[in-house]
């Protein structure tokens, strides 16, 4: 695979993290990273002008042919690893529209597309799959309520984001 299209630059990416009737959506690409195929939420990367929740919006439907309303914030990770550096926003989203198939990446030629599946999973089914970020695995499902767990997680990022001062 090649990775140029992806290093060289800190990528800003957005994406969303859907969740219907106990079973999140994920999409099956080739990573540009691991050079492997993981399941990770639709998202990708941020133009110039356009908002995080626009680029979330738009990923979505391009990835799963899905229209969604962008709702609270609830991670965001930096990933600095194999000569790509990305900043990523994991928002939760609320099916609107459209209707549910495999869409593609237009950054990569048909032939060359890094997407190949898509599917929604409960719990459960996620043990034995590659899953990325971590924090859909460790942390999303801790609490049953969907409310709960965005207040945790807001609560996980402040404790982590407020850094001290001493401008003396």
């Amino acid at each position: 695979m090649d990775k140029s299209r992806y290093s060289g630059e800190i990528r800003v990416r957005s994406c969303g993290i859907l969740i219907e009737e106990g079973k999140i959506l994920l999409i099956n690409l080739h990573s540009p990273v691991t050079d492997e195929l993981i399941w990770i939420p639709p998202g990708g990367k941020v133009d110039f002008g356009e908002s995080l929740r626009e680029a979330v919006q738009r990923e979505f439907t391009e990835e799963t042919g899905l229209k969604v309303t962008v709702k609270d914030l609830l991670h965001v990770k930096e990933l600095i690893d194999n000569g790509i550096h990305a900043i990523e926003f994991y928002y939760q989203v609320e099916r609107t529209g459209g209707n549910l198939s495999l869409g593609k990446d237009p950054e990569v030629f048909d032939q060359d597309q890094i997407i190949q599946d898509l599917k929604f999973f409960t719990k459960d089914d996620l043990k034995d799959l590659n899953i990325v970020p971590a924090f859909i695995t460790d942390d999303l499902w801790k609490l049953s309520r969907p409310e709960l767990v965005i207040h945790r997680m807001r609560e996980v990022m402040l404790r982590s984001t407020f850094v001290k001062l001493d401008l003396d």
